[in-house]
Parts: structure tokens; sequence; C-alpha cells
């Protein structure tokens, strides 16, 4: 056979290969969304840190709720409520670190080549720390029976377990909440260090300002998602806390949340 004919054959045989990978390919059909969600839930526990930070916060958690049931006695409600000591903390950082990490490591490139709608992909990114919220405010209930259980028989005194439905059903709201101020954080800035610190220093600006100025406070009331949160927590809302609450989720969540969409959405990835 000529060389151009050996060309020939080969380019033929080229196209028929092309075509059948192309043909795979399209026979595939789109990345399922629940293998999606799958991988970033994966992806949000499989690195070294988290695993220290999630260890860290199921080992403070049992901590202090036990710790606490040795001074107020087997009280559910308020053994249940004091996991908020980490939750606060470490949860925020885990969520923004699940948002962030592809973009510090370089990777998203890789990601949204696989899967090029991109909001698929944030919208995957976002759920796995809200539904990593719902396990922890069930594992703190967990500990607190417990707890409860066991300083009761310590102590030699009756269990109290007055823990309302709706002290239950806003205190976990309230966690949600927070997470997804902490996820609108991370999809604005991008860089964890620097949602982690705006993070936690936008609340401490509001609550310093709100001590000096009795007119910073009342603008902290409708802007500050933590001032806001405080009614929700305790299960004892009225419809200005409920305006209140609806207003700062507005400013803290929604509106950062939209701009950092938005920007993933048309940004050039590197």
């Amino acid at each position: 056979m000529s060389d151009l004919g050996t060309l020939g054959y080969d380019a033929g045989h080229d196209a028929r290969d092309g075509g059948a990978r192309d043909h795979g390919r399209a026979a595939a059909g789109p990345i399922p969304f629940g293998r999606l969600l799958l991988v970033e839930a994966r992806k949000m526990v499989d690195t070294r840190g988290a695993k220290v930070l999630i260890a860290i916060l199921a080992a403070l958690t049992v901590a202090a709720i036990g710790g606490r049931g040795t001074i107020v006695g087997p009280e559910l409600h308020r053994l249940f409520t004091t996991a908020a000591v980490g939750y606060g903390t470490l949860l925020p950082a885990i969520a923004i670190l699940a948002v962030t990490g592809e973009w510090t490591h370089r990777s998203v490139m890789t990601t949204f080549t696989l899967e090029p709608r991109r909001g698929r992909v944030l919208a995957a990114r976002c759920l796995p720390p809200l539904l990593a919220t719902l396990v922890a405010v069930l594992f703190a209930l967990a500990v607190a029976v417990v707890a409860t259980v066991v300083t009761a028989q310590v102590q030699g005194v009756p269990a109290e377990w007055n823990l309302a439905p709706l002290t239950l059903l806003g205190w976990t709201a309230a966690n949600v909440l927070t997470i997804a101020m902490a996820l609108a954080f991370g999809m604005l800035l991008v860089n964890p260090a620097a949602a982690i610190t705006c993070f936690f220093v936008f609340g401490t600006l509001w609550t310093m300002a709100g001590n000096l100025n009795e007119t910073a406070r009342a603008v902290a009331e409708w802007v500050d998602l933590s001032t806001a949160l405080g009614p929700l927590s305790a299960g004892d809302m009225t419809w200005y806390d409920a305006a209140r609450l609806a207003t700062a989720t507005v400013c803290c969540v929604v509106i950062p949340m939209a701009v950092g969409v938005v920007r993933a959405l048309r940004a050039e990835v590197r």
C-alpha cells in the first residue's frame, strides 16, 4: 500500500474511532445531579483539614454537652443548645472550605470541563454543608439525650425533657441559616482565608458598634444575621422578629450568594 493510501486508511480509521467515542459520550448523557452531589459531598470530607475539623467538632460537642451536664444537671434543652459552642465556629469553616477548595487548588477548571453547566455544580457544592448541618443537629440531640440520662443516673435526680418542638426547629433553622451565610461569603470571596475572616469579623463589628451606639444597634437588628437569629433560636418569634430575620437573610445570604454565583457562572477559569 502506498504512503498516501496508508494515510487515508489511518485517517478513516481515526474518524471511525472518533465517531464511536462521540457516540459513546452522547449515549452516556449528562452527569446525573445525584452523582454530582455525592462527589461534592465526598470532597467536603476527603481532605485532611476537613477530617481534622470534623473530628474536633465531634469531640468538642461531646465534651461541651457532657461538661455542662455536670454543672446544670440533666436538662435536655440546655444540654442540647450547648452544641452551639462548636457549631457556630467550626461548621461555618467546614462549609467555606467546601465551596472554596477547588478555587484555591485550581482544580475547578477540570470540574467545569467535565460538567459545563456550572449552576448544577454550584448547587451540588452548596447542598452537602447544609445537609451536614442537619446531621450535626441530630448528633447533638443524640449526645444530649445520652448525657441527660447519664447525668440523671449519676446525680440521682429526675431528668428534665423540656425541649419544645418549636425550639428544636428554630435552633436547627438558625444553624442552617448560619451555614448558608458562610456559604454565601465563600461563594462571594472564593478565597477561604478571606471568607472565614470576613464571616466572623462581620458579626463582631456589628456587635461592637451596637454596644457603642443606639442607632448602630437598631441597624444591626435588621442587617446582622446573628442578631436577628436570636428569637428564632429560642423558638419564640413575632412577626416583627420574622421581618428582621428576612431582611438580615437578604443582606447576609441572598445578596452575597447571588453575586458569587453570577461571578462563578461568568468567570473565565484558568
